[in-house]
């Protein structure tokens, strides 16, 4: 078990990624570049559908107060990210006389495209990059927004929880920071690379360059969606087919073979035909980035969610993208003492836990710009 001397370590606020079926929080520790696995913690979330929001909310938050119960985090501070239906997400191109007036241009686009009120509601941007149109420059950007009731509810939420919410982040933001903190080499800031996140109900998809996201697409098709198929192929409820799809996730691990040849191969063509339509949408996300960043050639799709333990789904997207494929570990290089993560979950999942790279993209929100400037003052002493 480590021992922290606080004088030395930063603790980072709790990391808070609230999916549809599971939670997880993690607080990590920082000396330098060193990052270190503070306390850990996983609930599922056992949520009907057809149950009304304040009922989802409440099972949401007594899972919350079970594990900060638990007492393995320091403080109260923490950093969410909204879930991915809540946000709205678009990409769009600027004259040199629009970017002049970026404001106003995005304000309109808020309107017409989302309905939303921008003197109200929430809205950002990143700048992409500047493309060629034609035989004009224009700067692409990634606009995204949210409705202010969302952000209300969302925080009255942790409250209710006993957390003190002192940011909320976004999926993309939250995901291509774990790729940030593994720059070190010059070629790896060239590089450009895809993330692909397969949650329950969303997969969401970063496109990085450097220390720059320069696209960002969400799909609405997740893991949900390859239980739902695997349930009407069988004819079991959807709760079976998550269960049966973990089982067949093991049996890739293991080498074993637990379930009958009948029904491994009803799940196969079921998870092949949603995995074939994911594949199709991503690939039309290469292709648009591409097209706009000529030159820029993805070498590598890094996957992380939970939908992304899945061999079969992996061996398609191999065979239908034509680029490197590897599964995130969110956690490698961490120092991560043995009784902060469940030794069951660490060894079913060969250690990689890449479900965990939103919550700890979360936790490190911040530490980027901390560490940059420490080292600014440092080369200056």
């Amino acid at each position: 078990m480590i021992s922290f001397n606080l004088k030395n370590h930063t603790l980072r606020p709790i990391g808070l990624d609230i999916g549809h079926h599971s939670i997880k929080m993690i607080q990590l520790a920082t000396n330098g570049e060193t990052i270190s696995v503070h306390a850990a913690e996983e609930a599922r979330l056992d949520i009907d559908t057809n149950e009304d929001e304040q009922t989802q909310r409440s099972i949401i938050t007594t899972a919350i107060k079970r594990m900060l119960n638990k007492g393995g985090f320091y403080g109260k501070n923490t950093i969410s990210c909204l879930p991915s239906g809540d946000l709205k997400i678009t990409s769009l191109r600027l004259t040199e006389a629009e970017s002049q007036k970026t404001e106003q241009v995005l304000k309109r686009e808020v309107i017409q495209r989302f309905g939303l009120d921008p003197e109200k509601d929430a809205m950002d941007y990143i700048v992409a990059g500047s493309v060629r149109q034609g035989d004009e420059m224009k700067n692409e950007l990634v606009l995204f927004a949210t409705g202010n009731e969302i952000i209300k509810n969302h925080i009255d939420m942790i409250e209710q929880a006993g957390l003190r919410p002192v940011s909320i982040d976004i999926i993309p933001c939250a995901l291509f920071r774990n790729f940030e903190r593994s720059l070190r080499r010059q070629e790896d800031r060239e590089n450009a690379v895809v993330f692909v996140d397969i949650g329950s109900s969303y997969t969401t998809i970063v496109f990085g360059r450097g220390r720059e996201i320069c696209f960002v697409k969400q799909i609405k098709i997740g893991a949900g969606n390859f239980d739902c198929e695997i349930a009407a192929k069988l004819g079991i409820t959807g709760r079976e087919a998550e269960v049966l799809r973990k089982e067949l996730q093991n049996e890739a691990n293991q080498s074993t073979e637990n379930i009958d040849a009948s029904t491994r191969q009803g799940m196969v063509d079921a998870i092949s035909k949603v995995g074939g339509e994911l594949a199709k949408e991503i690939s039309l996300c290469l292709r648009y980035y591409s097209v706009t960043f000529r030159g820029k050639r993805i070498e590598r799709a890094v996957f992380t969610g939970g939908g992304s333990y899945d061999k079969i789904l992996l061996d398609i997207m191999k065979r239908q993208l034509a680029i490197g494929i590897e599964i995130a570990q969110p956690l490698r290089g961490c120092d991560i003492p043995n009784e902060k993560i469940n030794p069951d979950i660490y060894n079913d999942r060969n250690g990689l836990l890449c479900e965990w790279a939103i919550a700890v993209g979360l936790s490190l929100k911040g530490w980027h710009e901390v560490e940059r400037c420490r080292k600014e003052l440092c080369s200056r002493a």
